[in-house]
């Protein structure tokens, strides 16, 4: 019984490889119409949809909306597609949470019409817990997909209260869980967790990319830009 439950997991492991969805082709679609030029192009919509972190707060409760990683990557956009007109739209709220964010998002967000909508709630999820970020964000994802909008999910930007380089830690298992669901549900993972745990990795001192606690600064936020940016190159 254990050798086929075995097999089953590693069966299934390998189809979820498969069909994850991968940078260089998730948004081809995206791209394509980013390039065309006026009278042939639309306005594209990237949605923001989070907490504090993509809101732009940087030390409580001062805000710097044009460091966050949304506007740099709208300005990495417009150097990579000039011809394009790009609706850069943040719903994020400071403090909430994913099941905050889900009871409003038709509302906040669905009625935007996104092309690609970002989901960044893993930081503020643990206190609600892993099982309910899940389903919260399962609810999220699926009412996206359904109306044909590229996701790409978010996992958690640095704490410094947490040691990164620690097996399990907090950060490391939303992380995880998020991976797991981009592969579910064939849908983008920008991986901002991995870059802030390389920089400790290489023993550079995380404060030089945090303005608090757990807010990044522009430092911060531009790795997490870069990892999105990895969806359009």
């Amino acid at each position: 019984m254990q050798r086929k439950y075995l097999y089953n997991l590693a069966v299934f492991l390998l189809l979820v490889q498969v069909v994850r969805a991968q940078p260089d082709d998730y948004l081809k679609g995206i791209k394509e119409e980013l390039k065309k030029k006026w009278p042939n192009n639309r306005t594209i919509n990237l949605v923001f949809h989070g907490h504090s972190v993509p809101a732009g707060y940087f030390a409580t409760p001062e805000v710097r909306t044009f460091d966050a990683y949304p506007y740099l990557v709208l300005q990495q956009l417009k150097q990579q597609y000039p011809f394009a007109v790009i609706n850069v739209i943040v719903t994020s709220i400071g403090g909430e949470n994913s099941a905050q964010g889900e009871k409003r998002f038709k509302r906040d967000v669905l009625t935007h019409k996104p092309d690609v909508l970002f989901i960044d709630y893993a930081l503020n999820d643990r206190k609600l817990g892993l099982a309910a970020s899940r389903q919260h964000m399962e609810k999220m994802i699926r009412q996206a997909l359904r109306k044909n909008i590229k996701v790409i999910l978010l996992t958690p930007s640095a704490d410094q209260q947490v040691d990164l380089l620690q097996p399990g830690n907090e950060l490391e298992l939303f992380a995880r869980q998020l991976k797991e669901l981009a592969n579910v549900y064939h849908v983008g993972l920008a991986d901002s967790y991995k870059q802030f745990k390389q920089i400790v990795e290489k023993k550079k001192d995380l404060k030089g990319y945090m303005s608090q606690s757990n807010h990044p600064n522009r430092a911060g936020h531009t790795l997490i830009a870069a990892e999105i940016m990895r969806y359009f190159e």
